[in-house]
């Protein structure tokens, strides 16, 4: 159960439940009533099956419920979050949303269904149609070393790091928000590659308008695009021509000799001396 000073922390903070103090006082002492009558006439609307006082007991309080109920509506967060936030199991959460979320819906305080984006396609179309920028780019996620043995054992190299792991590719809006996730596919090919296996070449080349950041690994999208992927430029390898290590650079070394003779006159021959 939280603490007060959990409660208060999230009742002071607007950002985190979007009303301020007084409004959250307000819905508690409107929604408190309502709750209490349809708990009441639950149990009269069938035959009991279990004693008067029987079953689960809540584990927090009506007022965390609620906040709980809120925080989940304004961010989309899963139900993980505020179980953290209140330091109970994920089931008592869940059992919770459902019963205060009717009650809130009952005083329009619900949120409009959300936009289903399963294709590149859809997230490219959702893009131009918002004139929104999107950010491209492979997530490295570290995966056990297969089996002795297997054929396929370094198709899961990967070369940036080295290791073991699936990278899938994701599309995301200028704010962050992930509109696209493709599926995971081995860390050995390169970004650039899964690009154009998921055809995103395509899409961004015969479809709406849309401006895609990405990073160096994606560099040459540009060009098939029409320049509406834009990418960093990549740093020199040191394996190409005209690349020297810092190591093997001619250095500039100070003068090793005495400081009577570290001058710019030639040295005095045996005949002048």
């Amino acid at each position: 159960m939280a603490g007060n000073a959990t409660r208060a922390a999230i009742v002071g903070n607007r950002r985190i439940t979007g009303l301020p103090a007084d409004v959250i006082a307000e819905l508690v002492a409107d929604v408190g009533p309502s709750r209490h009558e349809r708990h009441r006439a639950k149990p009269t609307s069938r035959p009991r099956k279990r004693a008067v006082g029987a079953g689960a007991k809540h584990r927090t309080v009506f007022v965390d419920r609620r906040l709980a109920t809120l925080v989940h509506l304004r961010h989309g967060v899963t139900h993980d979050v505020p179980t953290c936030w209140f330091a109970v199991d994920r089931s008592t959460i869940t059992r919770a949303m459902g019963e205060i979320r009717p009650l809130l819906a009952e005083r329009g305080c619900t949120i409009s269904p959300g936009v289903r984006l399963r294709t590149p396609a859809g997230a490219v179309d959702h893009l131009g149609a918002g004139g929104q920028t999107g950010i491209i780019d492979g997530t490295g996620i570290r995966v056990r070393r297969p089996a002795a043995g297997r054929e396929d054992r370094g198709v899961l190299i990967s070369g940036k790091n080295q290791q073991n792991a699936v990278e899938p590719m994701i599309l995301t809006d200028q704010n962050g928000r992930v509109l696209f996730g493709s599926p995971a596919g081995p860390g050995s090919c390169a970004d650039i590659t899964h690009a154009r296996q998921l055809g995103l070449v395509e899409l961004l080349a015969d479809g709406p308008v849309v401006e895609v950041l990405a990073d160096a690994g994606h560099q040459g999208l540009g060009a098939r695009t029409g320049r509406r992927v834009v990418t960093n430029r990549r740093a020199p390898a040191r394996h190409l021509p005209g690349h020297r290590h810092p190591r093997l650079r001619p250095q500039h070394h100070p003068l090793k000799t005495t400081p009577n003779r570290a001058d710019a006159s030639p040295p005095l021959s045996r005949t002048d001396s």
